[in-house]
């Protein structure tokens, strides 16, 4: 066996699994789970439609690059959106349809690192782990920068050690941030372009949370807007990822793409053909349509906001929480620690939460995640509600 696979961490919802093992919950509270970044909203119809209309397709091969129409749409999609250059995103050069971004970021990693040589995967602490794993299996050290209330929950890329950069072959981003929904600046996407540079590495955003936000007049900046800004109109060293999961509640669809640097895509997709992972040409299908739709993305944002606003004012009379920038996760400070926390809360109130200790690593006697949980409000608002009044009730009772 691979003997990197003894490298790799319990995922974070195995450890829950562990830690609520023999618990009790109460049978007269209905469970309501904030612990999963699931999509619970509706998938839209007409999605659902396109599916059911081109099961034919069922019998043909798809290619591991995707239909010329499917990388025109997203190629439409991302210049729209991102306010690139016209013409300046080419469908057939910087854009990669995928099978959902956590396979396409794991297999970005096997095709980009070189371990033949020192290798540091950089990732922000806390982080999705997929950016660890990958690191692993590919014979490469991951690197953790602490994201924390102090530096509001954005990597300080100005303390990183030059050594960090000399062996860093690919730094992850993940703006807006997973849990904390915080979204990188442009300045300090420029400064970290700079950086790569300077010292030749590959910039991979992952940015499958940049269409849920709070105010339609301020999406999030994304890396290739900042391309665009900049005047970097060939996204050298900087790779995006984007998701129908979170956007559309489509995470079944296991649909997405990667954009960004020609010459990387084009290694990239060399690995993928011989990885066989190419999307079946009926999500293909449905994915250019939804893709093409913004309706039901307005829709989605507005069913998240009015949670934030229920919500956030309830849990306030017992803990610090505020409105994230972006996504759909909130990330509170607990008053004991986050394991207990979450256990408790779930035997007694029957609502589960994610450690924030679960989400990130412990470097130099530091874990930012420590102390906090993560709460998904994926559930319809009257469970989030619900779930909220219940916490409230489960501190004031801690509290006495």
């Amino acid at each position: 066996m691979n003997p990197n696979l003894e490298r790799l961490h319990p995922y974070p919802f195995e450890k829950l699994a562990k830690l609520k093992a023999g618990i009790s919950v109460p049978e007269h509270l209905a469970a309501i789970s904030l612990g999963i970044g699931e999509p619970k909203h509706p998938s839209p119809a007409f999605v659902k439609d396109v599916i059911a209309d081109n099961l034919d397709k069922l019998a043909n091969y798809p290619t591991t690059k995707g239909t010329d129409e499917l990388r025109q749409a997203i190629a439409e999609w991302a210049t729209r959106r991102f306010d690139l250059a016209p013409e300046s995103l080419d469908p057939n050069r910087h854009v990669v349809p995928v099978n959902g971004t956590r396979e396409a970021i794991f297999a970005l990693v096997q095709a980009v690192t070189d371990a033949s040589k020192p290798a540091s995967i950089v990732s922000p602490n806390p982080f999705y782990q997929i950016y660890e794993g990958a690191a692993f299996l590919a014979g490469a050290t991951p690197v953790y920068l602490p994201c924390d209330g102090s530096n509001g929950f954005i990597p300080d890329f100005d303390s990183v050690p030059e050594s960090v950069w000399e062996s860093c072959q690919i730094l992850f981003l993940c703006s807006p941030g997973n849990p904390s929904g915080a979204v990188i600046p442009r300045d300090t996407l420029a400064k970290v372009i700079e950086l790569a540079d300077r010292h030749d590495f590959l910039i991979a955003s992952d940015e499958c949370y940049s269409e849920l936000y709070p105010d339609e007049a301020t999406p999030p900046e994304g890396l290739l807007q900042t391309c665009g800004a900049i005047g970097r109109h060939d996204f050298k060293r900087c790779i995006v990822f984007h998701s129908l999961s979170k956007r559309s509640n489509l995470p079944g669809l296991r649909s997405g793409f990667v954009a960004g640097d020609a010459d990387v895509l084009a290694g990239y997709l060399k690995y993928r053909t011989y990885h066989g992972c190419a999307m079946p040409i009926h999500n293909q299908l449905a994915s250019i349509a939804a893709w093409n739709d913004e309706a039901h993305v307005l829709e989605n944002r507005a069913a998240y906001r009015a949670k934030f606003e229920a919500v956030v004012p309830i849990l306030r009379e017992v803990m610090k929480v505020d409105f994230p920038d972006a996504g759909f996760y909130l990330w509170p400070e607990t008053p004991i620690d986050d394991e207990t926390f979450a256990r408790e809360l779930s035997a007694q109130q029957n609502v589960h939460v994610l450690p924030g200790r679960y989400l990130s690593r412990t470097v130099n006697g530091h874990n930012p995640g420590e102390n906090r949980v993560r709460m998904a409000l994926v559930a319809p608002l009257e469970e989030c509600v619900e779930a909220a009044r219940r916490i409230v009730e489960f501190v004031k009772g801690f509290e006495q």
